[in-house]
């Protein structure tokens, strides 16, 4: 048995083509989605949403910088010297953790190779910002670091 798509010769019994990742079985009936599949789509969107709170968070620090030095009368020098400079870096650091989250996010849900790699590491750096970070990141590492996820995950991001 062949492969319709690459040509590739197929293992019997096996339900994707090694080479090019298309499924093999009937079209008409209906396949049972594995954990992977089931759960790519929930995942993109909670990253899309946590980015979103992050770049949200990102804009408010970035607000601030620009009014604490007319709100802050006479405080500490030292105050006055890094405080906008703190709070700059904070704020991208903030601005790039959302951007990343949301693209990531994207990424999942259209299968790219790249988004796999990129929820890996978000998720590890999510676990460490409780308690939406942690979840999503516990999530995160669930579904993508399942048995044989890897390979599951490059089989559909050839196929599509």
């Amino acid at each position: 048995m062949f492969c319709n798509r690459c040509g590739a010769q197929l293992k019997p019994g096996s339900n994707a083509c090694p080479a090019c990742g298309k499924l093999i079985g009937d079209p008409v009936a209906p396949t049972a989605q594995t954990r992977l599949q089931r759960h790519l789509r929930p995942l993109g969107i909670s990253w899309m949403i946590l980015g979103v709170i992050f770049l949200l968070k990102a804009a408010v620090v970035l607000v601030m910088r620009t009014a604490l030095p007319s709100v802050m009368f006479g405080g500490d020098r030292m105050v006055h010297m890094f405080g906008p400079a703190v709070l700059t870096l904070v704020g991208s650091v903030l601005l790039l953790i959302g951007v990343g989250g949301v693209l990531t996010g994207r990424g999942l849900m259209r299968h790219e190779h790249w988004a796999r790699i990129s929820a890996l590491l978000l998720g590890i750096l999510a676990l460490f910002h409780p308690p939406l970070g942690t979840a999503l990141g516990i999530y995160t590492l669930w579904v993508l670091l399942a048995d044989e996820g890897g390979g599951e995950y490059d089989r559909i991001a050839r196929a599509v």
